[in-house]
């Protein structure tokens, strides 16, 4: 047997197995900013994103990435340091996600229709120095700056001359490399709607594994045209950002979403695939000027699952939607509704029943589990109900400076911890999991438990609601009651009786609302019906 030969001695070689402890030519930490390199190499000529007037190829989005880096070293940004953003769907946007990252700080993406006490709350607690704000803002911006609680310097953007392109034009190029993949990335704030809202920290490795799972999951290839009806502020635009940009897609921002807009990009720039919530696929599908797609339009909607009628009006219109489920602390998306080809043979009705469901974990992500009270999973028999939780590399690091709150968020199995969503769903005999409500949604009227998910679906299958949300009502004799808030459609003459009438004819009759109330639903910025305002609004 040979031996291996040093320059000072001989060393015989051991008949052991090599301990091997990972990449014999190193490993390189997952950070999604990676994607952009890649882009950059490979599509530098095509275009990466069309904002209005002005587009970039991938080169240049590249480079003016690295500058953005560079602008904010020379700004005081720091490795470690947070950087708040206060800017609609625009180019800068798109920039910040990986041009923060390249300055080895924390991208910190402000809801842009939060009051500006709510932001600077938010601006305080992230302790960022550095905040991004577009002209349209300026005013919001301005106030943060003067009632936070440190000294926060204000770059200005949004138009072609104004501080953030000339600090670009004259910045040298950074490119920072991260050397700990499990470090923040991203800081994003939750809704809040009880309290301050948390802070919850993305990874490096899990904004890259979520982007991953979106483009085999939703789709996306170089052919991709991607229109952005999604906030980037929310769950940095479930990880788009990255994703289409791993894929070599096109951007198209969009400063502000309306159904017209929508429409007329889908048509003039041959969109082919769009994310928001159901509020704006409602909205799509009503617009007086809706045409057919003349390609397939690829929808990926969050929140509460489509109705079947909606489901048939944007197939009619060429928008083919797949059901997805997560939370700010899950990155967006971690759970879809993964299609079987074998369920093309169902019937309409049974399809929406199937797309209907939030599905299956994402292929980033662990197996969801639905639990009850003692952790325990609920059989799969698609009725016993369960807290559905979340596990793995695309559930958060854990909330910024709120170690009470992470804890409340953790269930402790034998199996380890697990990540508490607060939403009851079940499991179906085929593993595919449906939430039924969210735990605080749910109402108990007389000793039985009515989710408001149920009641809402069969309302929006009457003829004349466009939408609807059910929420319960203190009652003297049950408890609780539901009462219906219900938008109907343009022209019905749809009365309160007909309704109730309605539910009772399609559901237990107990479940059947008390009350119903018409006029319009309050929402979040990300479209989700605002469920506590209505509660307000019974109580006052």
């Amino acid at each position: 047997m040979m031996a291996a030969v040093c320059d000072t001695e001989v060393v015989p070689e051991s008949s052991a197995p090599p301990v091997v402890r990972g990449p014999a030519f190193g490993p390189e930490p997952l950070t999604p900013t990676l994607f952009l390199d890649r882009s950059a190499l490979v599509f530098g000529d095509r275009t990466a994103l069309i904002d209005g007037e002005r587009s970039f190829t991938y080169r240049e989005f590249q480079e003016r990435c690295l500058r953005l880096a560079g602008a904010l070293a020379e700004a005081g940004v720091r490795p470690g340091d947070r950087v708040s953003t206060l800017v609609p769907n625009t180019h800068v946007a798109l920039e910040s996600h990986f041009g923060v990252a390249w300055a080895g700080a924390a991208l910190n993406a402000l809801n842009t229709r939060l009051a500006p006490g709510e932001l600077t709350w938010i601006v305080n607690h992230a302790g960022s120095e550095v905040l991004v704000c577009d002209r349209s803002l300026a005013t919001v911006g301005e106030a943060i700056a003067a009632g936070a609680e440190h000294a926060v310097r204000l770059i200005h953007c949004g138009e072609a001359e104004d501080d953030y392109e000339q600090r670009l034009a004259a910045a040298e190029p950074l490119h920072l490399d991260v050397s700990d993949e499990w470090g923040m990335l991203s800081l994003n704030y939750t809704s809040g709607t009880t309290g301050h809202p948390k802070g919850v920290m993305y990874s490096h490795r899990g904004a890259y594994l979520q982007a991953l799972a979106m483009v085999a999951q939703g789709d996306l290839d170089a052919a991709s045209v991607f229109l952005w009806t999604l906030p980037m502020f929310h769950c940095n635009g479930w990880c788009y950002p990255w994703a289409v940009t791993a894929a070599g897609g096109m951007h198209v921002a969009l400063r502000q979403v309306d159904a017209e807009t929508v429409w007329s990009a889908i048509h003039r720039q041959g969109i082919t695939h769009l994310n928001a919530a159901p509020t704006v696929l409602t909205m799509l599908a009503a617009h007086p000027g809706a045409t057919p797609a003349v390609s397939p339009v690829h929808v990926a909607v969050g929140g509460a699952p489509p109705s079947p009628s909606l489901l048939a009006r944007l197939a009619d219109l060429n928008l083919h939607v797949t059901h997805l489920y997560g939370l700010t602390e899950s990155y967006g998306p971690a759970v879809i509704c993964d299609w079987r080809p074998e369920w093309n043979a169902l019937g309409p009705a049974e399809q929406a029943r199937r797309k209907a469901r939030q599905g299956v974990a994402n292929v980033a992500c662990s197996p969801l589990r639905v639990v009850d009270a003692g952790g325990r999973d609920v059989p799969p028999d698609g009725t016993t109900p369960g807290e559905v939780v979340l596990r793995g590399n695309v559930v958060m690091l854990g909330y910024y400076r709120d170690p009470e709150a992470t804890a409340a968020a953790t269930l402790q199995r034998p199996d380890g911890a697990w990540f508490r969503t607060g939403d009851v769903g079940v499991v179906h005999p085929d593993g595919y999991m449906e939430v039924r409500d969210r735990a605080k949604d749910v109402i108990i009227s007389g000793g039985e438990n009515i989710t408001s998910i149920e009641v809402e679906q069969t309302l929006v299958r009457h003829p004349g609601v466009l939408e609807a949300a059910v929420v319960g009502a203190p009652d003297e004799t049950w408890g609780e009651v539901p009462v219906a808030f219900v938008v109907p459609r343009p022209g019905s003459s749809v009365t309160e009786e007909e309704l109730i009438d309605f539910v009772r004819g399609a559901i237990a009759r107990f479940k059947a609302p008390k009350r119903v109330i018409f006029g319009d639903l309050p929402k979040t910025s990300t479209g989700k019906i605002q469920k506590f305002v209505l509660r307000e609004r019974l109580r006052a």
